[in-house]
C-alpha cells in the first residue's frame, strides 16, 4: 500500500512544483521586463512616480507605474508576489525529501564515490542547501556586492565549486539535482529574506509617515536580478536527472558552470531588448558555442574512464544497428553473456514484480528479466549503461567496468542501421 501511495503522492507533489514554478517564473520575467521597459511619463507625472507602461492584453489596456521609492501614501489593496516563490521552494523540498532523501540508497549514493550511509548523505545535502545560502548572503552583503558584475562574478565562482563539491560525494544524479536545489534555495531565500522584508519595512514607513530609505528597494532590485539570471540555470538543473548524458559524468560540475553562462547571455539579450530595443544576437551565437561545448564534455574522454582504461575505449563508439536489429542482437555470440550482466546487474529493478524495496513498477516501465526484454531495450542499454554510466543508480549493484564493455560489444555485433 505504501509504494502505490509513495509513488501518487510523488507524482502529485511534482505536479505542484511545476504548477508553482511556472507561476513563480512567469511573474519574474514578466516584472523584470516591465521593469526594464518603463519609459519616462508623459505629461506631468504624480510625485514619485518614474516610470510608466502602457499594455495590451486579453482585450483590454493596461497603465502602469512605477514609483522610485513607494507612493506618498499607503494603498488600500496591495498585492503581493511572494507565495509563488515559497510554494515552489516547500514542493520542491517536499520532493527531494520523497524521492532523493527516502531512496538515497538509490538515487542519492554512489559508493565508488563516497560510500555514504543514507543519513549522512542526506546529512549533507540539507546542510550543503543551507550553507549554500549562508554563504551567498555573506558575500552580497560585503563590500564586494557593491559592484554587481563583480559580484555575480564570484557567485558564479561559488556556484560552480559548490556543484564540484556535490559530484564529489554524490551521484551525479543527486549532485545535479543538489546544485539546483541549492541555487533554488538561494532565489527563494532572496525573496523572503531580503526582498520582501525590505518591502515590509518601507510598506511600515509609509503607514508611519516616515520616508522610506531608497537604499532597501536598491538592495532587493539587486537579488531581483541575480534570481532573474538563475532561472534559466535552475531550470536546466531540475531537467538533468532525466537525461544522463548530462549528470553521469565526472564533468557535470562543468557543465552545471556553462549552463550558468547560458543562462546569463540568454538574460542578457532579452534584458536588453526590454531595456533598449536592441537585439544583440551575439547572445544565441554565444549561447550556441557554450551548449556545443555541454555537449562535448558530455561525452570527453576520462568521464567513463576506469583504473582499466577500458570504458573510455568503447564509450565513444557507433554503436548502430542493422535492419533486423532484434534477431541480429540475439543471434550475436556475445548475447547470452550479455543477457547475463543485465540480468544479474539490472533485473531486480526492471522485472515485472521488482525485487527492490519499496519499488512497486519498473523504473520508467522498462523490463529487462528476459532475454526478449533486454534486446527490446537494447538502445536504452546503450544510452543508460554503455555510453553513460547512469544505470544502475549510483552502480549500486556494482557492474564492473569490463561488463560494460562487453555490453558495448555486444551492441556493436549490430552495427548497421538500428533505429528503435
Amino acid at each position: 500500500m505504501w509504494t502505490y501511495l509513495s509513488e501518487w503522492l510523488q507524482f502529485g507533489v511534482r505536479w505542484v512544483h511545476v504548477v508553482t514554478a511556472i507561476a513563480w517564473i512567469g511573474s519574474s520575467f514578466y516584472f523584470i521586463a516591465l521593469d526594464l521597459g518603463l519609459r519616462k511619463p508623459h505629461g506631468a507625472p504624480m510625485v514619485g512616480v518614474g516610470g510608466e507602461a502602457w499594455q495590451v492584453h486579453g482585450g483590454g489596456f493596461y497603465h502602469i507605474q512605477k514609483y522610485m521609492v513607494a507612493p506618498p501614501h499607503m494603498p488600500e489593496d496591495l498585492t503581493w508576489f511572494k507565495w509563488e516563490s515559497y510554494a515552489t521552494w516547500l514542493s520542491g523540498a517536499a520532493l527531494l525529501f520523497l524521492v532523493y532523501y527516502l531512496g538515497a540508497d538509490l538515487y542519492l549514493i554512489d559508493p565508488a564515490k563516497a560510500d555514504l550511509p543514507a543519513w549522512a548523505a542526506v546529512l549533507i545535502g540539507v546542510a550543503g542547501l543551507a550553507l549554500g545560502w549562508v554563504v551567498y548572503d555573506r558575500i552580497c552583503k560585503s563590500p564586494l556586492g557593491k559592484n554587481d558584475s563583480v559580484l555575480l562574478g564570484i557567485v558564479f565562482v561559488y556556484v560552480v565549486a559548490a556543484s564540484f563539491v556535490f559530484s564529489q560525494l554524490f551521484s551525479g544524479r543527486g549532485a545535479m539535482l543538489h546544485t539546483g536545489a541549492m541555487i533554488a534555495t538561494i532565489m527563494t531565500a532572496n525573496v523572503a529574506m531580503l526582498i520582501i522584508p525590505n518591502q515590509k519595512i518601507v510598506v511600515a514607513d509609509l503607514k508611519a509617515g516616515r520616508s522610506p530609505d531608497p537604499r532597501l528597494g536598491a538592495a532587493a532590485k539587486q537579488r531581483s536580478l541575480h534570481n532573474n539570471y538563475l532561472t534559466l540555470p535552475v531550470i536546466f538543473l531540475m531537467l538533468s536527472n532525466h537525461y544522463p548524458l548530462a549528470f553521469a559524468t565526472e564533468w557535470n560540475w562543468a557543465i552545471a558552470g556553462l549552463v550558468l553562462l547560458i543562462g546569463a547571455v540568454v538574460r542578457h539579450f532579452f534584458n536588453t531588448k526590454h531595456k533598449t530595443g536592441q537585439h544583440l544576437w551575439w547572445c544565441w551565437a554565444v549561447a550556441g558555442v557554450l551548449f556545443v561545448l555541454v555537449m562535448a564534455l558530455s561525452g570527453a574522454p576520462g568521464w567513463r574512464a576506469s583504473s582499466t582504461g577500458e570504458a573510455s575505449s568503447t564509450s565513444n563508439a557507433s554503436l548502430d544497428f542493422p535492419a533486423d536489429p532484434q534477431l541480429a542482437l540475439a543471434r550475436s555470440p556475445l548475447f547470452q553473456e550479455a543477457e547475463g550482466i543485465v540480468q544479474s546487474r539490472c533485473s531486480m529493478c526492471h522485472a515485472r514484480k521488482p525485487l527492490w524495496p519499496g519499488m512497486g513498477h519498473a523504473p520508467k516501465g522498462v523490463l529487462l528479466e528476459n532475454g526478449r526484454d533486454i534486446v527490446l531495450n537494447a538502445a536504452l542499454i546503450e544510452r543508460q549503461a554503455v555510453r553513460s554510466h547512469a544505470m544502475p543508480p549510483g552502480n549500486i549493484t556494482g557492474m564492473e567496468p569490463s561488463e560494460r564493455l562487453t555490453l558495448a560489444r555486444w551492441l556493436e555485433t549490430g552495427s548497421g542501421l538500428y533505429r528503435p
